[in-house]
């Protein structure tokens, strides 16, 4: 059995999932899914270094607002 994606569930849609959100494990369309990058760093402070290739991270709709909500609180 293939897992549905949970949002289109709720709109009454039977949709397949591509996806898992990183933070609340449901499972996501390629419609639902948002990518948030994360920057990655190297090293101990005080020599941080950033990579130039930040890290996806694919999370649902409600996942992605709640953390841009807490970092900027």
């Amino acid at each position: 059995m293939m897992m549905k994606c949970y949002d289109c569930m709720e709109e009454g849609k039977d949709t397949g999932a591509v996806c898992v959100c990183i933070s609340c494990g449901k499972g996501l369309c390629m419609g639902h899914a948002k990518e948030l990058e994360l920057p990655v760093t190297v090293g101990t402070p005080p020599d941080l270094k950033r990579l130039p290739n930040s890290l996806p991270h694919l999370v649902c709709n409600y996942c992605l607002n709640q953390t841009i909500e807490d970092g900027f609180d």
